[in-house]
């Protein structure tokens, strides 16, 4: 087994393509590894995150009049991009969606979606054993039960995934504070999804320009 490493193994936000799959009412319906708040929360922060980012996003459901229209808090982000409705639940046997993928030109391919242990594991797996760069979001995700997920997860480190949070993503994509090109949509979505660190760095931003003397008149 090789293992991930090094400098190239991080992702890089001119490299990556994120592909959301099936997050629709009737996965959410027997969501039972997360609460739906931290899966739609943490979907919704993880496509405004490649938006700002400018990280292709393609979005897919399956059989969309039965199951449902992917949730609006992912497709507003894209208003007007197509979503691809599929049969199949492995997303990697539909060719209209690798298509798009390989149109993208990008290497560091990566899911998340419902359920973890189903249309996320196929497709990763799939991708894998065809050489690429697969990354999976796993808070973004989520399984029928805690263990579905859990050896779901555990299947695909196996099979060689990289797996991780929607926050440590966006830091990956981020990784230097010196990079303004991004920062104020970052924020943004920190503010809405991940308040305890976005209040802080909005708190860190009043400190720094708040006049000395009127720190030390308010004691610190």
């Amino acid at each position: 087994m090789s293992f991930r490493n090094g400098l190239d193994s991080l992702l890089r936000p001119e490299d990556s393509v994120l592909v959301l799959i099936d997050h629709q009412p009737f996965q959410l319906a027997n969501l039972h590894s997360h609460t739906a708040h931290e899966v739609v929360n943490n979907a919704a922060a993880l496509t405004k995150t490649a938006k700002a980012f400018r990280v292709p996003t393609i979005i897919t459901s399956v059989i969309a009049d039965r199951g449902g229209l992917v949730f609006s808090q992912i497709t507003d982000v894209f208003p007007h991009q197509e979503v691809i409705d599929r049969t199949t639940l492995n997303t990697w046997e539909d060719r209209n969606v690798v298509d798009v993928v390989k149109a993208t030109g990008r290497k560091q391919l990566i899911i998340a979606g419902l359920y973890t242990e189903i249309c996320v594991a196929m497709p990763v797996i799939h991708a894998l054993g065809e050489g690429w760069d697969v990354t999976v979001v796993a808070d973004a995700c989520g399984g029928v039960t805690v263990e579905a997920h859990e050896r779901a997860i555990q299947r695909m480190l196996a099979a060689g995934a990289n797996v991780m949070t929607w926050l440590a993503v966006a830091s990956e994509w981020q990784r230097d504070h010196a990079r303004t090109e991004h920062i104020l949509e970052f924020v943004d979505v920190l503010k809405e999804h991940e308040p305890g660190s976005g209040i802080a760095f909005l708190w860190e931003q009043q400190l720094l320009n708040t006049p000395v003397e009127t720190l030390q008149s308010s004691g610190f």
